[in-house]
């Protein structure tokens, strides 16, 4: 092993709580990062991250000891329990009547729909497009390392992108003659 694989290389702590506080001081912060851009509200984000820790404690054997995949691993299983949470949350939505939100003439309110209508349209990709569009676009990740870290081809995550971003223009330019309409 050469000398920079050596130093990528996580040496495994004594006990499964020492190598749990290891991940956690490691990535908590990119993983509350991309958790606070895929979710509605920081303590959603929060919520992200410790089911992706309290994951990782039930498997720690699975968890990669080579830092750059440990952290792809766990960017990897908190974009799963999104996912789930979002066809939670779809499941729910398709049974409660939705109330339209209305235009507003202050600055406040109009970020707020604003805000909103876009959050909408971000909810309405599938799971793994919207995560490839969220870590691009809002997180500013490369293409490479959105397949690095998902584990899949760099022709696959343009091609959710570009698809991605014609949905969200699309959607986005509906909503908003549907708003100005009003």
């Amino acid at each position: 092993m050469n000398a920079m694989a050596q130093s990528l290389v996580v040496p495994m702590p004594e006990t499964a709580a020492d190598r749990l506080a290891l991940l956690f001081d490691a990535h908590y912060d990119r993983l509350y990062r991309l958790a606070r851009r895929l979710a509605t509200d920081p303590d959603a984000a929060r919520d992200l991250v410790q089911d992706t820790f309290l994951r990782a404690a039930r498997s720690l054997t699975s968890v990669p000891t080579v830092r750059q995949d440990e952290e792809a691993w766990l960017v990897r299983v908190l974009i799963n329990i999104a996912r789930d949470a979002w066809r939670r949350r779809d499941v729910r939505r398709r049974h409660d009547v939705a109330a339209p939100v209305s235009a507003a003439g202050s600055d406040v309110e109009a970020a707020f729909v604003a805000r909103a209508t876009v959050w909408r349209a971000l909810d309405s990709l599938t799971p793994r497009r919207r995560a490839i569009v969220v870590m691009h676009e809002l997180e500013g990740l490369a293409v490479p390392a959105i397949a690095a870290l998902l584990g899949v081809a760099e022709v696959t995550v343009r091609w959710h992108l570009a698809k991605g971003r014609r949905e969200l223009s699309r959607l986005l330019t509906t909503q908003g003659e549907h708003h100005g309409k009003r």
